[in-house]
């Protein structure tokens, strides 16, 4: 299988998902967006993970090329491809399918428990996941479940944590790919986000202490990934 990811800025990367590639003997490739280039076309790759970024989805002024990725998201669902958004990746899919984006009441970041629906747990992706997991998170922002799409998860701080549109195209606000080494980025490039710690902004600190975690979510996404791949 061939996938393909949408990187923004030069500190996310796919993590966890490209081991799950290269463990399963798939093929990866990317486009930075954020050094100009150009994405390939839908007919060259299986599977389109588009991942997170500090900006909007809405920044098209000052980030030229968001524009031309919807345009790339759009003919990859046009085309019936296997598409995860992460995050900011996820914001894109849902303005893309019709929905649209706004800040979160609050931001959410570091280790809170996400709370799976009955729509979302009968969804073959989510086959056999918990009704409730940790997992980590880095936002601002929140998506609306665009139009046709199942809303498969909460949490606490952010009634909308994912969806599925037509059972192979999926949107996470929240992260199972993150890696302690992603993870240790966004801490240090994203440093002014969790200058004022919260009841849902991390402290460092309390990010590293939930680092057991970590294996657990390597699980669900490799499971997730495993069930996405065989729509």
């Amino acid at each position: 299988m061939r996938l393909h990811a949408f990187y923004h800025v030069p500190f996310e990367d796919v993590g966890a998902i490209g081991l799950w590639a290269a463990e399963r003997g798939h093929e990866v490739t990317a486009t930075s967006f954020f050094a100009d280039e150009t994405p390939p076309a839908a007919a060259d790759y299986d599977m389109l993970v588009v991942m997170g970024g500090p900006m909007s989805v809405y920044d098209e002024k000052e980030y030229p090329w968001i524009a031309g990725e919807k345009k790339a998201i759009e003919a990859a669902v046009a085309a019936n491809k296997a598409v995860l958004g992460v995050c900011l990746g996820a914001q894109f899919l849902s303005v893309v399918l019709g929905g649209s984006v706004s800040r979160n009441p609050v931001p959410e970041i570091g280790w809170f428990k996400v709370h799976m629906t009955p729509e979302g747990l009968a969804e073959p992706v989510f086959a056999n996941f918990p009704e409730s997991y940790y997992a980590f998170h880095w936002h601002g922002d929140t998506f609306a479940i665009p139009p046709g799409a199942v809303h498969a998860a909460s949490s606490a701080a952010c009634a909308n944590q994912a969806f599925v549109y037509n059972h192979k195209v999926v949107g996470l606000q929240y992260h199972l790919e993150t890696t302690p080494v992603g993870m240790q980025r966004l801490i240090k490039y994203c440093a002014e986000d969790v200058a004022v710690p919260g009841p849902t902004v991390h402290h460092p600190k309390q990010m590293h202490a939930g680092r057991e975690v970590f294996k657990d979510i390597k699980t669900l996404a490799y499971q997730f990934l495993d069930a996405l791949a065989d729509i």
